[in-house]
């Protein structure tokens, strides 16, 4: 089903669906009825995967690479012929009592990455006897270990857990990205997903799922060149409601990730208490002490409010004036933090709302557990749009999924575990507000929401290659870039 769009919204394409496993061995059946040569297809697939390697490797590196008896381990063996200037070892096994003792004298040696492609997406079984002390021994290994397609016991059914299952750093996932991935307990053995697409299948039909994962391909040329005669009353006014006494920096953070999107203007209002503290850090932003519904001028084009707003200042007159806002005012707004709780129900005005809870607030606001709310992440969602009036919803957390209660949904791969730093999640609202602001992208609000909430991922994980314990008073420089 085609999503409900809101005045101001485009479908938004996303190509790459995420697929059961039967959609999967479909997808391949019907490219080898087409003429497609399985064999053709495993030699893209091993140069794409050793092209990922020697992207992240330097020459000289060693490698241990461990096919199993299937298709997988074909995946892994084709690997070999593109593996320049690194020293290889291909290790085959097939589940014998030597294999074990093999695999143990290659790790001794202490090889600076293990690829293994053990078993794939049919698993329906746990791995027992050799293969599960297999595992074992390789989550024993103390170096990074990379599994191609599911990381090797990981099932096709269930929540993915039923056995001894490969701890992966990263799992390189081939085609499109496979359902029992994104199950609730695989975040803990699959590690960093990369999606290897491409890899000589026939297309594949975008209504297969109502998942889709997010290709960073469709950020190129997106946001697009301002016009030549571009001035700031054309590039929209972004207002920011947040801070407070022990909050003041979550307004700092949103009001810089507003101003990294480059809107026209950005206003942001704060307690009295605090205005002196977030002034002094702000060059570029109007700051001033709010004092009610009257602080907020007409021209307002997106304002975002929560950041910081858990201080005892803001009062209940300030959510009313919220709530009337959300239900009425013509403008986009994205609300996130403890104003979420403070928002009504039902259908309003038809501008483009978002909300960006974390599994936490989103649990508070469907009135459950977060573990029913991570169970099924992809109907809280739907939930959430439902009750707040189809707004789209930005459901932060491992993989963000961004989306409505009817339509495709995205899920994002970028970003890394240090996102889940306090501040990170106020930089992002600012940040989707300063987009949403500006006139050209609410032309499609879903690929605005899209691009941001992968930009703000990529951001973090530029800074992890760059920074050793960074915070996310970084995120803002980076978001741009």
């Amino acid at each position: 089903m085609e999503p409900e769009l809101r005045p101001g919204t485009q479908s938004f394409q996303m190509s790459i669906p995420v697929l059961s496993v039967a959609a999967m061995r479909d997808w391949e059946e019907r490219s080898w009825s087409e003429g497609i040569d399985p064999w053709d297809v495993i030699a893209q697939v091993g140069k794409k995967l050793a092209a990922r390697y020697l992207s992240s490797s330097q020459a000289g590196d060693s490698l241990l690479l461990l096919a199993g008896p299937g298709h997988n381990g074909d995946d892994v063996r084709a690997m070999v012929p593109w593996l320049f200037q690194r020293r290889v070892e291909l290790l085959s096994l097939n589940g014998k009592p030597e294999d074990l003792i093999r695999l143990e004298t290659h790790l001794a040696q202490g090889p600076d990455a293990v690829i293994e492609g053990l078993f794939g997406i049919g698993l329906n079984r746990p791995l027992e006897g050799v293969w599960a002390s297999i595992v074992e021994v390789l989550n024993r290994f103390s170096g990074p270990v990379i599994s191609v397609d599911v990381p090797s016991g990981l099932a096709s059914t269930g929540d993915g857990i039923i056995g001894p299952v490969v701890q992966a750093r990263e799992t390189w996932t081939i085609g499109a990205l496979k359902e029992t991935l994104l199950k609730t307990h695989a975040g803990a053995v699959t590690g960093r997903l990369v999606l290897l697409k491409d890899v000589g299948l026939n297309a594949l039909e975008p209504r297969l799922s109502e998942l889709h994962a997010y290709d960073p391909h469709d950020a190129v040329g997106f946001p697009p060149p301002r016009p030549a005669h571009a001035h700031k009353g054309s590039q929209g006014w972004v207002g920011i409601l947040g801070g407070g006494a022990g909050y003041h920096g979550a307004a700092v953070l949103a009001a810089r990730g507003a101003a990294s999107a480059q809107p026209g203007l950005i206003r942001l209002w704060v307690p009295p208490s605090v205005y002196d503290p977030v002034a002094s850090r702000l060059e570029h932003v109007m700051v001033e002490s709010w004092a009610g519904e009257d602080s907020l001028p007409g021209k307002l084009t997106c304002l975002v409010a929560g950041p910081g707003m858990a201080s005892k200042e803001w009062t209940q007159e300030t959510f009313d004036t919220l709530a009337d806002a959300w239900m009425n005012r013509p403008i986009a707004m994205v609300v996130d933090a403890s104003a979420l709780d403070r928002l009504p129900t039902g259908k309003t005005v038809g501008a483009p709302r978002v909300i960006t809870p974390h599994p936490g607030e989103a649990a508070r606001m469907l009135s459950c557990t977060v573990a029913e709310v991570e169970a099924d992440r992809l109907q809280a969602l739907r939930a959430l749009s439902d009750r707040y009036g189809g707004s789209l919803v930005v459901l932060k957390g491992h993989h963000t999924l961004v989306g409505q209660a009817q339509g495709r949904v995205t899920v994002h791969l970028s970003g890394n575990p240090y996102l889940a730093q306090g501040g990170a999640g106020d930089v992002l609202a600012g940040w989707l507000g300063g987009l949403l602001a500006q006139p050209a992208l609410q032309i499609d609000v879903m690929r605005t929401l899209c691009y941001g909430v992968w930009r703000h991922g990529a951001a973090a994980d530029t800074l992890e290659q760059e920074v050793a314990g960074w915070t996310p008073d970084r995120l803002p420089s980076r978001l741009a870039g």
